[in-house]
Formats: C-alpha cells, sequence, structure tokens
C-alpha cells in the first residue's frame, strides 16, 4: 500500500510543480524577479545565464527534502523525489528540446510541437510584458491547431 501512496504523492508532487512553476513564472519572473529572469529572455553569450539560478534553487529545496526523509522514506523524501523528476523533465523539455542547450532531437510529435510553439511565442516578447504562455508542460489549445 505504501508503494502506491509514494507514488500518488510522486505524480501529484510532478503535476503541482507544473501549477506552482506557472505561477512563479507569471507573477514573480515576469514580476519582481524579472532582473533575473530577463537573462533567459536575451540572446545568450555563455553556457549558463542568471535565470539558472532558479533551477538551482529548485534543486536545492528538492535534495533538502529528500535528504530530511531519506532515513523514514517519510512524505518529504517523495515530494523531494517529485520535485526532483520535475526538474529533470523540464530540464529536457525546456533546455534541450525547446533552448537547444544541447543538440535538440528532431520530433514530428503534435504534443512537441504545440510545446515548441508556445514556448517561441512566450519569447517572441524580450520585455518582461506582453507575454503569454507560462506553463512547460501544459499549454493553450491553439498552439495544437496546424
Amino acid at each position: 500500500m505504501n508503494f502506491f501512496i509514494n507514488i500518488a504523492l510522486i505524480v501529484a508532487t510532478v503535476m503541482c510543480m507544473e501549477l506552482i512553476s506557472w505561477v512563479m513564472h507569471k507573477y514573480l519572473f515576469h514580476g519582481p524577479l524579472w532582473f533575473i529572469h530577463k537573462t533567459h529572455h536575451q540572446e545568450r553569450h555563455s553556457f549558463l545565464e542568471l535565470n539558472d539560478i532558479f533551477s538551482i534553487g529548485f534543486a536545492a529545496l528538492a535534495l533538502w527534502l529528500m535528504w530530511i526523509g531519506h532515513l523514514s522514506l517519510d512524505y518529504l523524501f517523495w515530494i523531494g523525489t517529485g520535485i526532483s523528476i520535475y526538474g529533470t523533465i523540464y530540464f529536457i523539455f525546456h533546455d534541450w528540446f525547446i533552448h537547444n542547450r544541447f543538440k535538440a532531437f528532431k520530433s514530428n510529435n503534435h504534443y512537441l510541437k504545440a510545446i515548441r510553439r508556445a514556448h517561441k511565442i512566450h519569447h517572441k516578447s524580450m520585455e518582461k510584458n506582453p507575454a503569454e504562455e507560462f506553463g512547460l508542460l501544459v499549454v493553450g489549445k491553439k498552439w495544437f491547431r496546424r
């Protein structure tokens, strides 16, 4: 029974991270933390950008939760695991597939194309506002149209 509860906690955490990321992106990154996030909307001149500090922060939180819960494998461990899994998904979809930080893989997948389209529109503006499409894995229906 614990196995299924732990899996459910991981899945719920990944889903919550998409929502949390959307809210943070819209209201913090394109708000008071724009001075950091704007480096992600500008042309990159090196492999790293100041905006990567957010990923480092989430990774630190995940590791801290996993460390606190590792002895008893309590809920904190599984929440940290869910955050880590979301971070891995973020890295693959956002940094690798969308922004080509590494040689990108090609795909004709309808869902992946919609995510890429929505993110490209998000980056169309080099300014704090206007901006649209703040999610990573969930984007509006209009981006699925051919």
